[in-house]
């Protein structure tokens, strides 16, 4: 397949073309090349480059990639297939959401797919893309948007909110439509679906949505990828070998064997561990770190606050019930996020240690093999990680385009 890379990150999607797994080992996919790739941020450009370095990077804002450069890259030979997500932050539905310029830069995705053209196109993003409506919002008489400011109760902070005048319509609607109908007797058939990436090795319960175009003129039939049929990988089966980490400590070196095939996969070829280190805390979040256990978080500790049993000044006055959560070591992790390293995160503490996860951890979990490379300090890293798709689900994608494109 000859591949277009974009909204590239670190590679998470790419993985799974540029490899496959023979033997329980990731060998390089020689059928696979890619005509270029584009990531904007600068530390998700380098790790990108640091892991495949063979892979054109145009580490820029997609909008200045023109019409010319890529025909120049693409030449004359046609194009199998682009893959990528643009921005997610947008769409989730964990936090504040806004229909801003990220939430449309599905517009870049098909402007370059209007120029390629090639007979298939993988489009990824979270859930909540599929519940996002257009959203316009009031303006003074500046045409400057108009905010709102709201108090927290507990806290006393305030947030700032853009104020809206009315919905329109569904984004996934739109793109839909848009990708269907290109241009006059161009277009994509267009079908999309809901992947979990537990359900293909993955040991994390990581909801996505992947939208799949096949031009209109191609006689391809196409079907996701089934589940597989074995058991869900846990947690703890996932990163137990995984030498333990105390505040203030980086660990460079394995002190255990490996104890199942995915640490096997996931530890072949790897002469070390990198980004396996720990922050120090408070005295608050300690406390709180030491009194939750598994399965519980914010919620549950409060109520022990309110029973008297720790001092009210510990009182968690922020975060969603499942913040400050501890992991359950006998299931699949909950979904690895840009905070996977804070305390305060969504149900990132270790299932067993008085810590949040390690960026290595949330790589592995991630399905990320430990000779992968980041880029950055740890909030880069950690976005990096959060924002992929799990290399084990791409490869499972990957494998069945493949199947499609040859019929």
């Amino acid at each position: 397949m000859r591949i277009v890379d974009l909204f590239s990150g670190a590679g998470g999607l790419t993985f799974g073309f540029y490899y496959r797994i023979r033997k329980n080992t990731f060998v390089k996919n020689r059928k696979n090349s890619f005509i270029f790739a584009n990531e904007f941020d600068s530390h998700a450009a380098r790790a990108f480059s640091l892991n495949y370095p063979d892979i054109k990077m145009l580490a820029q804002d997609i909008k200045t990639i023109d019409e010319v450069s890529i025909r120049n890259m693409i030449g004359n030979d046609p194009v199998d297939l682009i893959i990528g997500g643009p921005p997610c932050q947008s769409f989730s539905t964990v936090g504040q959401r806004v229909y801003d310029e990220k939430a449309m830069m599905y517009e870049e995705y098909f402007r370059i797919l209007s120029i390629v053209r090639p007979k298939m196109f993988l489009f990824e993003n979270v859930k909540g893309i599929l519940s996002m409506r257009e959203t316009f919002y009031k303006t003074d008489e500046n045409g400057e948007i108009i905010y709102t400011t709201t108090k927290n109760k507990e806290t006393g902070r305030e947030r700032k909110k853009p104020v809206v005048d009315h919905y329109g319509r569904y984004v996934i609607k739109i793109i839909e439509e848009k990708f269907a109908n290109i241009s006059e007797g161009f277009g994509y058939n267009i079908v999309k679906k809901t992947l979990n990436a537990v359900d293909f090795g993955v040991p994390e319960n990581r909801e996505r949505v992947f939208i799949v175009g096949i031009r209109k003129d191609l006689d391809i039939k196409w079907e996701f990828p089934t589940p597989k049929a074995t058991r869900k990988l846990t947690i703890r089966e996932a990163i137990s070998d995984l030498p333990p980490v105390g505040e203030l400590e980086t660990i460079t070196e394995y002190d255990l064997p490996v104890q199942n095939s995915y640490q096997e996969l996931m530890r072949h070829n790897s002469n070390g561990i990198t980004h396996h280190y720990c922050g120090e805390y408070g005295e608050k979040i300690r406390t709180v770190i030491e009194n939750v256990k598994q399965g519980q978080g914010k919620n549950d500790f409060n109520e022990l606050v309110e029973s008297g049993k720790i001092d009210e000044k510990y009182r968690l006055t922020s975060g969603y019930a499942n913040t400050y959560g501890r992991l359950i070591e006998d299931q699949p992790c909950t979904t690895i996020t840009n905070n996977m390293s804070t305390p305060s995160g969504l149900r990132c503490i270790h299932y067993e240690q008085n810590r949040a996860l390690t960026p290595r951890e949330g790589a592995r979990i991630q399905s990320f093999p430990d000779w992968f490379q980041f880029n950055g300090e740890k909030s880069n890293v950690t976005t990096q990680i959060g924002n992929a798709v799990p290399p084990l689900l791409a490869i499972a994608l990957a494998k069945q385009i493949d199947s499609a494109l040859k019929g």
